[in-house]
């Protein structure tokens, strides 16, 4: 809970405006596009995270589908897509494939890609390069407050400019966990710039 309130607390104190979010659930896993969360699971940490989340009053339930056209009309400020390593099971797919010991450079040019998609084509996000990909098992772990540090960081930059998911979840790792950290958690095209 303290490491959530790192975020949560200086939101609520600030109140900074809240960039829109299109949070594409497994995005490339298939060919459909474009899976979402409602105002659960990512949503729900999208909004813990400072952002307004444009499937919150569209998904009533959890997770669901928006139309392309939508996120066109939409326009969000920011994408965010999950993804992890789903090769057993897409091999060749056009999934991020972000997770422990990640291949970076081979996420940041598969997440490049789907920006090329028509529902993301020509939208703010993709034109300003703030397109990030976060791992997908964060939705069902106790680390989830690693994926909130992170996407406040995407979100509100200035705000979170000293807060360092890597580092938190390395301590993590270091205290109490019987495995080494390995990076690769997450990527950003803004990281290209």
């Amino acid at each position: 809970a303290a490491q959530i309130a790192r975020v949560t607390e200086v939101i609520a104190e600030r109140d900074p405006k809240r960039p829109t979010v299109f949070i594409e659930r497994a995005g490339g896993y298939s060919d459909d596009c474009c899976m979402s969360f409602g105002n659960d699971n990512f949503g729900k940490f999208v909004e813990m995270a400072g952002g307004r989340n444009i499937a919150a009053d569209l998904i009533p339930g959890t997770f669901g589908a928006l139309n392309p056209e939508q996120i066109i009309a939409s326009d969000p400020d920011q994408v965010i897509v999950t993804g992890g390593n789903w090769e057993a099971y897409v091999p060749g797919g056009k999934w991020v494939g972000v997770g422990p010991g990640a291949d970076e450079a081979a996420a940041l040019k598969k997440l490049n890609g789907l920006t090329e998609r028509p529902a993301l084509t020509g939208i703010k996000a993709v034109e300003k390069g703030r397109v990030h990909a976060i791992w997908h098992q964060f939705y069902n772990s106790p680390y989830q407050f690693v994926a909130i540090q992170q996407m406040a960081k995407w979100l509100h930059p200035d705000l979170f400019a000293d807060l360092d998911a890597e580092a938190t979840f390395k301590e993590l790792h270091e205290k109490f966990l019987p495995v080494e950290y390995r990076p690769g958690h997450w990527v950003s095209l803004s990281d290209e710039q």
